[in-house]
């Protein structure tokens, strides 16, 4: 799942998951209050296992997203890895992000295939 209001870093990331082979679909939500909507009206079987936030966005932002999803109950937020992926690189974003204990990971955009592999095998590998 693509939280990002940007369409073009959208398309980049899902075609380059896509061509990777880990999802035939990308599910893309503008906004934060859109990736709420999605994730509580979701069962289980359509949850994602893979959440890339952005942090600057309209309507909700990253930072407001992550104080309601984490007030979500369990079953909605279980399985699912959260990857913090922004152009803002400041230290002080770094350091907020990793105060929340439901952030997986934090990468600079873009995504590319190197930082999806290390990811898939830090969170995924059995």
């Amino acid at each position: 799942m693509l939280i990002d209001d940007s369409e073009t870093d959208n398309f980049i990331h899902s075609r380059r998951l896509k061509k990777m082979g880990l999802s035939d679909q990308i599910v893309i939500r503008m906004d934060g209050r859109q990736g709420l909507a999605y994730l509580t009206e979701t069962d289980a079987n359509g949850r994602p296992d893979l959440l890339f936030l952005d942090i600057n966005m309209p309507v909700m932002d990253g930072w407001e997203f992550l104080d309601e999803y984490q007030q979500l109950p369990a079953d909605k937020r279980a399985q699912v890895t959260v990857v913090m992926l922004t152009s803002s690189v400041g230290d002080t974003d770094y350091a907020r992000a990793h105060a929340y204990t439901i952030i997986d990971g934090h990468e600079a955009k873009p995504l590319t295939e190197d930082k999806i592999t290390n990811l898939v095998n830090l969170h995924f590998s059995a």
